[in-house]
C-alpha cells in the first residue's frame, strides 16, 4: 500500500507530531511505502489567489493549476490511502488545511465531468482534541466534522472513509501524569492504525 499522509500542525512539540510520528512508525513497521505532506515544514500557502477563484468559479479547466496544487495532486493520484492528520480547531481542521482542501480540491481534479483524481481506497482521519470526545460527541461537534470531512471532502472520492479522535490532551484535564498516560496509550493506537492499514 502506498500512503500519503497529510499532516497541519504549527508545533513539533505537540501531541498531534507524537500521533504522527507514532503513525508513521507503524506504517514503516507494517513495509508500507508513504510519503508526507507536512503542510507547515513545506509552506504551503492556504491562501486562494484571485486568478486561482476565477478558474474555480467560471470552470475554466483552460487556465492553468498552480504548481505546488499540481504536486500535491500528483501524491494524490500515486497513493492508495490519503490520511489526514490535524487538531480540532474550534471544531474545524487548521486554516492551512482548509486552505488546502479549497485550493487542492480543483475542477477538473477532484469534481467536474471527468474529473482526474483517482478514486481512493481508503481516507482516513486523526483529529487530536483537547477537549473530551463526550462533549463532542454530546454537542454533535464530531458529527458536524464528520460531515464535513467524510461527507463533503471525501465524499466519493474513496472507497471507504474513517474518523478517530484522540481527545482530552490539554493539561486543563487531569494531572500531567494522567495525561503521559494518555499520550502513550494514544501513541500505540496510532501506529497499530497504521500497522493495520489494508
Amino acid at each position: 500500500m502506498k500512503v500519503l499522509v497529510v499532516y497541519c500542525h504549527p508545533s513539533k512539540n505537540s501531541f498531534t507530531h507524537t500521533i504522527k510520528e507514532s503513525f508513521i512508525r507503524g506504517l514503516e513497521d507494517a513495509g508500507h511505502s508513504y510519503e508526507v505532506s507536512d503542510l507547515y515544514a513545506q509552506g504551503f500557502n492556504p491562501v486562494m489567489s484571485e486568478s486561482e477563484y476565477i478558474r474555480e468559479g467560471f470552470y475554466r479547466l483552460k487556465d492553468p493549476v498552480e504548481k505546488d496544487i499540481l504536486n500535491e495532486q500528483a501524491k494524490i493520484n500515486s497513493a492508495d490511502i490519503v490520511v489526514f492528520i490535524y487538531p480540532d480547531f474550534w471544531t474545524a481542521s487548521p486554516a492551512m488545511l482548509e486552505g488546502w482542501f479549497q485550493r487542492v480540491w480543483t475542477y477538473g481534479f477532484a469534481y467536474g465531468d471527468k474529473p482526474s483524481m483517482k478514486t481512493l481506497e481508503k481516507a482516513v482521519f486523526l483529529i487530536t482534541m483537547g477537549g473530551s470526545l463526550k462533549d463532542d460527541i454530546r454537542l454533535q461537534q464530531l458529527e458536524a466534522m464528520k460531515t464535513v470531512m467524510a461527507g463533503d471532502r471525501i465524499r466519493n472520492r474513496a472507497k471507504n472513509c474513517e474518523v478517530y479522535a484522540f481527545d482530552e490532551m490539554t493539561r486543563g484535564y487531569g494531572n500531567d501524569i494522567n495525561r503521559e498516560e494518555r499520550i502513550e496509550t494514544f501513541s500505540q493506537r496510532a501506529y497499530d492504525l497504521a500497522k493495520g492499514l489494508r
